[in-house]
């Protein structure tokens, strides 16, 4: 039952990479719990922290798209480490403003734009690198390994943000997302080359527009796909919570509990990822995104009600085991359903699935706290989702029947 690690124990390559992506993960999440932390205490809003979500979504949709179509042309590795170099300044801006004497908000908003900007190019050149240095027997467990290596930082992180913040403020916690950025880009170095291969082209290499082109009727024409990306934009949009964690804190009246309130979902997950090695064993992969999708609505409905701290953090533990479960078993049919030569160009419309979601839940979440109370912005939250998500598996049945396939493209 417990975590298979072989991946880790037999591929160098795939080690250097999984140390790389944990390592940068971790100050990545720091920053996640600083910059709305940060901009909650220069503005004292719900609305204005959401507004992060509103100015992030262009750069994911424009970059993901991007992003995706690049890294099916260049180098996967290069373009990471371009990518994480590019993610590494816009955090020493961050760093710039904290100094200042009257950090700006608008100077907040514009560098996590271009953060998530840099992002759109470096996840789908981390997907299909990963994906490229594992076999296809191994793709559950790297799934499962990649889900866990996000969770832990998932869980240090926030608790280390709460730490940093509440001792040298937002500006202890950048310099450590800085720090670890440069480590990251050293793991990346180290990856051999010859690991890596060619990317495949065809002779004549079309225009990226149409690299683009392909890559969406690709998508479009595989439910399982369609349905992966559907289930997560409806659970993220109507029942992501985290804009509303500084505000939670600060009725809490402890800095250190939006730390705690992150924290709590990933430890829900990391105890998913930890005993995941039953996940090998399923096949029914559309109906296990579901089930565990609405479990992850009910768990917010239960947050919105939660009448203390520590009854919310129980809350948030189960929604992230849910979202645990569901993030294995889509990413498994991802990789399962795409050829490698597509890689890029689906992980970006895969990131676009999955980051578009809490981007838009964070406005709604900001803008219905702000109008009728962070508990009703949870709950009712929480059943617009269940209602979603059930509606898509209705209306998707071939997702909903999806059921495993032994190799690669053959679904």
């Amino acid at each position: 039952m417990l975590i298979d690690i072989g991946p880790l124990r037999h591929n160098a390559a795939f080690r250097l990479l999984f140390a790389s992506q944990f390592i940068s993960g971790l100050g990545t999440m720091v920053s996640y719990v600083a910059v709305p932390w940060q901009l909650y205490q220069l503005t004292h809003s719900n609305a204005q922290v959401g507004l992060l979500g509103l100015v992030q979504l262009a750069p994911v949709v424009v970059c993901g798209l991007l992003g995706g179509a690049v890294a099916d042309r260049v180098d996967r590795r290069r373009l990471l480490i371009g990518s994480e170099a590019l993610m590494a300044l816009c955090v020493a801006g961050l760093v710039a403003n904290a100094l200042t004497a009257t950090p700006s908000a608008l100077a907040i908003y514009a560098l996590v734009a271009l953060l998530q900007g840099a992002s759109g190019f470096h996840r789908p050149a981390l997907e299909a690198l990963t994906q490229k240095l594992a076999r296809p027997e191994e793709f559950a467990a790297v799934a499962a390994l990649s889900s866990v290596r996000g969770t832990v930082g998932m869980v240090a992180g926030p608790a280390l943000a709460g730490l940093l913040l509440a001792r040298w403020g937002a500006l202890g916690a950048y310099l450590f997302d800085c720090a670890t950025f440069i480590a990251a880009i050293l793991f990346l170095v180290g990856i051999p080359r010859q690991r890596i291969g060619r990317v495949e082209r065809p002779l004549a290499r079309p225009h990226m527009l149409a690299d683009l082109a392909e890559g969406v009727r690709f998508a479009w024409a595989r439910p399982a796909l369609m349905g992966t990306y559907i289930v997560d934009v409806v659970a993220m949009a109507f029942a992501f919570p985290i804009a509303l964690f500084p505000a939670m804190a600060a009725a809490d009246g402890r800095t250190e509990s939006v730390g705690w309130l992150l924290s709590a979902m990933s430890v829900g997950a990391l105890l998913i990822g930890l005993f995941s090695g039953w996940a090998g064993r399923v096949k029914r992969h559309g109906r296990a995104v579901v089930v565990a999708a609405a479990v992850w609505a009910l768990a917010i409905v239960a947050l919105g009600f939660a009448p203390s701290l520590m009854l919310g953090l129980v809350c948030l533990a189960a929604a992230g085991a849910a979202d645990m479960v569901s993030g294995v078993f889509r990413g498994t049919i991802w990789n399962e359903t795409i050829p490698n030569a597509l890689r890029g160009r689906l992980a970006g419309i895969e990131m676009i699935s999955y980051l578009t979601g809490p981007l838009v839940g964070n406005v709604r979440a900001g803008f219905m706290a702000d109008a009728w109370g962070v508990s009703a912005a949870l709950w009712a939250g929480g059943l617009l989702c269940l209602a979603g998500v059930i509606a898509t598996g209705f209306a998707l049945p071939r997702f909903w029947a999806y059921r495993s396939s032994s190799g690669l493209g053959t679904r």
